[in-house]
């Protein structure tokens, strides 16, 4: 096959849309290589073969990700739902229930459906099979190393390893139809609102932590000691990632962000976030003090509900934005491109906000974590972002990938000779 249908083929099916992937399975009627004709192998995509919603996707929401993040280095004062401090400035309480409504537990759930779709379009090229498996678990397995090394050192809320436990666990989901896999994400959100309502529904008003307890110690050698257990626990409370990624395959396999038809991403931008904000919005005003719950039954339904809901806004956040990259299309300004320069090196953007807060948040750094308010920290937290997105940009701009996916890279095509 010449060089140029190869670079047709990767046009329409874009990039890896999350930070790693594993093939779905070969779909009735797909024609295998002809004989005498080699196939297309996994490999890398080039800039210029790149979709632009994944992108766009991926760099805004990096800016809901770091508001969320950094909202967990709070401490130094009582804690209420879902281990939000208690606040009783004015805007602190308005920035803790917006937070909550929009963004906690419904960020994670759109990269996760992002990352399903990438696996799926990553599979639909033509393809060795043998060598197309090794490749994405080999990164499965890379992306889990790389997990543990964040979460280890630097933020034990870390989110590749599940990434990672996810690639591996779609390896074994590979010829399973797409009404199995929807049946599936759906039966899931049982256990999510399960696991949520125990893992969330502590008391609230006390000063000790329920997780992430190395976010609070002043002793670093404590903290490092602490984190490999809180990694271990962390994708307890990101269990709704495994529906969204499983439809996020559902959907890679009918390749709905470039599909002319987009009655089902309009369908799912409207209610996504609807549903989102309807599950979200009780609990963030619990965490505003416009309502109080002492039920400890009552609190544990709503975690549950906001959990669930949250996978439904993910995958809302997710068209939503699709939508709007169809209709910028081409014409791309300065800051679509920066976003979309945010996004194609996300891992690294991802990374170098953990490196920010553990430097500024923490009591064994610089403690800003117990004078900071709920406002303040999501515009150190916002600032930040826009400063990474800028610093993504001139990268793009000087020809140079993020140092974390290059290595990335490198490890998981280093047998096929590939950079």
């Amino acid at each position: 096959m010449d060089d140029a249908r190869v670079s047709s083929i990767r046009r329409r099916i874009g990039p890896i849309a999350g930070f790693a992937g594993c093939p779905p399975p070969r779909t009735l009627g797909a024609n295998p290589p002809s004989a005498g004709r080699p196939p297309v192998t996994l490999s890398p995509v080039g800039e210029r073969d790149r979709l632009l919603a994944p992108d766009l996707a991926r760099g805004v929401m990096l800016a809901l990700i770091a508001v969320a993040n950094s909202a967990l280095f709070l401490y130094g004062r009582p804690y209420g739902i879902r281990q939000h401090v208690i606040e009783h400035g004015l805007a602190d309480r308005v920035v803790s229930a917006v937070s909550l409504t929009f963004v906690d537990a419904r960020a994670y759930p759109m990269f996760a459906a992002l990352f399903g779709y990438g696996m799926a379009q990553m599979w639909n090229r033509r393809r060795d099979d043998a060598e197309g498996r090794a490749v994405l678990r080999r990164r499965s397995l890379w992306l889990l190393a790389f997990g543990a090394a964040h979460g280890l050192l630097l933020f034990p809320g870390d989110v590749l390893g599940l990434y990672g436990l996810l690639g591996l666990l779609m390896c074994r989901l590979t010829r399973v139809r797409g009404r199995m896999l929807l049946a599936a994400a759906a039966a899931w959100l049982v256990p999510v609102a399960v696991i949520s309502a125990l893992v969330y529904g502590g008391p609230a008003g006390t000063t000790q932590r329920a997780y992430l307890w190395s976010l609070a110690v002043p002793d670093p050698v404590t903290a490092l000691a602490l984190r490999p257990l809180e990694w271990v626990m962390t994708p307890f409370g990101m269990t709704g990632a495994v529906t969204a990624a499983l439809v996020g395959v559902w959907a890679g396999r009918r390749s709905l962000l470039s599909r002319a038809d987009a009655t089902v991403l309009r369908r799912a931008a409207v209610a996504g976030p609807l549903v989102a904000v309807a599950g979200g919005l009780p609990v963030g005003l619990v965490a505003a003090g416009a309502v109080t719950v002492h039920d400890p039954a009552a609190v544990m339904a709503l975690n549950a509900v906001h959990v669930v809901t949250g996978v439904a806004g993910g995958l809302g956040y997710a068209a939503l934005i699709a939508l709007l990259a169809r209709r910028i299309g081409q014409r791309r300004g300065p800051v679509v491109t920066a976003l979309s320069s945010c996004g194609q090196r996300s891992l690294s953007c991802y990374l170098l906000q953990s490196v920010v807060f553990v430097a500024l948040l923490p009591p064994y750094t610089a403690g800003l974590g117990a004078r900071l308010g709920s406002a303040a920290t999501a515009a150190l937290a916002l600032l930040t972002w826009a400063g990474i997105v800028v610093m993504a940009e001139l990268m793009r701009a000087a020809g140079t990938r993020g140092p974390a996916e290059t290595l990335l890279r490198r490890l998981t095509y280093a047998r096929q000779g590939r950079p």
